[in-house]
């Protein structure tokens, strides 16, 4: 019995990004400045440089990893609560200086719908986050 073959139109994925004119381009900017900044920073950017071999690769995986929740491009095959839970003692405070570095970062090179939108995203990432470690942890 021979199986029929359906001519069926497969929609491309379109994630929340397109809508708020995000592209590659504007994810690797983002990436790219935000990750300088935390470098920089006196608080988280040790937690970082202890944590990351290599840069580029990492800003080559957290560009996929925003292309995936921004563009639905499904390009980031990671895992990251398995990573931050390698780390150990992430705190709050961590979290919350992420947070305000990479709102003002948005906010900063992105335009306003954008940049809120990756705001929001951020916050709830962060949120997921910080709750899959104190469960974690018990």
């Amino acid at each position: 019995m021979e199986i029929p073959k359906f001519d069926v139109a497969v929609a491309p994925r379109v994630g929340p990004g397109v809508a708020a004119g995000v592209d590659e381009t504007m994810i690797r900017g983002l990436v790219e400045t935000f990750y300088e900044r935390v470098r920089a920073d006196p608080f988280i950017g040790p937690v970082f440089e202890a944590a990351v071999a290599d840069w580029d690769e990492h800003l080559a995986r957290l560009a996929d990893f925003w292309s995936s929740v921004l563009l639905a491009s499904g390009r980031y095959k990671g895992q990251p609560m398995a990573v931050h839970a390698r780390l150990g003692g992430l705190g709050a405070d961590h979290f919350a200086r992420w947070l305000e570095l990479f709102s003002d970062t948005a906010a900063e090179v992105w335009p306003g719908p954008a940049a809120d939108l990756a705001i929001a995203k951020a916050r709830q990432i962060g949120e997921s986050l910080q709750l899959g470690l104190a469960f974690a942890r018990r």
